[in-house]
């Protein structure tokens, strides 16, 4: 075990984990292969470059995006303290100036006494740790074929399908109902049945609607299992209703008569607190999605946790790989952190290398980490991206479904946040206090 950590990449997440280890008087190498290597989406050479969106995501006071936000805010985060900084307007969300929060991350790494970058492509990994693979979905092809190698995983670059999730609590149960097509099993899905002219008009807003072009290194190639449902809209009229809103099998328990088509929704976690939209991965955009998705009977009034969308990804089944310290089981000392273990979002990207760093610095310190509380924004997404169903694992973005508390049976919405956020905060504060490496020096 080396008494110095190795990051490599340094997008949010490498950014983010060199940072807190070096805060603790760890010494980093930092690798980062721009602008040596070059990327079909990077334009600079400085670290977290921003390559999509400049929002930071939501920070609307008691939000779960909020919560994560303020978590990091509490560990003296590099990239929530630089997007603080160099904000720019934009409504309820941490939106940034791209050009100035990269340059802001990328000058305190660099004048750390504690980092030292280098500009070069790592095309194996150190074989001994501690290091973090914080890559990113642009892991160069060369490192790719070593992390595959590494992790058993014959591919590692495919196209990921997300359909849209919805709070369980903003459903209307009167115009839906609980089936299993045929009776089969339990009554595991809640069905929203259409009649004719109500499925007919929502064939015709997903033809009509506004799409997400794919980036120009994207190829538009789709899975029949991922197909989105507007390009399924697109084959025929009726194709929905024979495909993923067939009725067969689910006649309405209330009046015995079948629907037309059957819009079914699947629970997404233990609690119920959060429903997936079966087939509905999608590229339009988000404001499409909630208009046209909010004429589905039952879902009016949804909140939506997640949006759905297809785009090029990269990362690992992180349930059958990692332990709950971001570690390779099968290779003690080696960490993934950042959108390759399966959260989206560049907030989420950063906990997850402020979790590994913590985890990689007690290590090197002879110090004790425990993961922390799962009621935290922070413990939830680790144990979604360590704990979920290895089969069908997909990348999540922090929201409530993922909590595990019971304030979710609230039903007053504004009380149920304010006591979950009021609840996360307090555990991470005595789970920090429980742990002197967690400590900022």
């Amino acid at each position: 075990m080396n008494n110095f950590l190795t990051v490599i990449g340094a997008g949010l997440a490498g950014s983010e984990a060199a940072w807190q280890a070096a805060e603790r008087g760890v010494k980093v190498i930092l690798y980062e292969m721009r602008p040596v290597t070059a990327t079909p989406a990077h334009k600079t050479e400085n670290c977290a470059e921003l390559v999509c969106s400049n929002s930071l995501g939501n920070n609307l006071a008691y939000s779960a995006p909020f919560i994560l936000k303020e978590e990091l805010r509490s560990f003296n985060s590099i990239i929530i303290d630089s997007g603080d900084n160099n904000s720019v307007p934009a409504g309820s969300a941490l939106a940034v100036d791209r050009d100035l929060f990269a340059q802001e991350v990328t000058a305190k790494l660099s004048n750390h006494p504690n980092i030292t970058i280098k500009r070069e492509e790592v095309v194996e990994i150190p074989p001994e740790g501690p290091v973090i693979i914080a890559t990113g979905p642009l892991t160069s092809p060369r490192l790719s074929d070593q992390i595959s190698k590494l992790i058993g995983q014959e591919y590692l670059y495919f196209y990921d399908a997300l359909s849209p999730i919805v709070n369980a609590a903003t459903i209307d149960y009167d115009k839906a109902f609980f089936a299993s097509r045929y009776d089969k099993g339990d009554a595991d899905y809640l069905n929203c049945p259409m009649n004719v002219s109500q499925y007919y008009e929502f064939v015709r807003e997903l033809k009509a609607s506004d799409k997400v072009s794919l980036s120009s290194f994207e190829k538009p190639i789709y899975f029949e299992g991922c197909m989105p449902i507007e390009v399924l809209a697109e084959r025929g009229d009726r194709t929905l209703a024979f495909g993923p809103l067939k009725p067969v099998g689910l006649p309405d328990p209330k009046t015995g008569t079948l629907a037309h088509a059957v819009v079914q929704l699947r629970r997404e976690n233990k609690e119920s607190s959060a429903f997936n939209l079966v087939g509905f991965q999608t590229k339009l955009t988000y404001p499409e999605q909630k208009r046209i998705f909010s004429k589905i009977p039952g879902l009016e009034n949804a909140e939506f946790f997640r949006f759905g969308a297809i785009h090029r990804n990269t990362y690992i089944n992180s349930p059958s790989l990692l332990n709950n310290e971001l570690e390779l089981l099968s290779r003690p000392g080696t960490y993934f952190a950042g959108q390759v273990t399966g959260v989206e979002g560049y907030v989420e990207s950063s906990a997850m290398g402020l979790l590994a760093s913590l985890s990689a610095v007690a290590k090197i310190m002879g110090t004790v980490y425990k993961p922390p509380p799962a009621d935290t924004a922070l413990g939830a997404l680790l144990n979604y991206i360590t704990l979920s169903r290895k089969q069908g694992f997909q990348p999540m973005n922090i929201n409530f479904g993922l909590f595990w508390v019971q304030e979710m049976k609230i039903k007053d919405k504004k009380m149920r946040n304010q006591k979950i956020a009021t609840n996360a905060m307090e555990k991470l504060k005595a789970w920090k206090d429980g742990m002197a490496t967690l400590a900022q020096p």
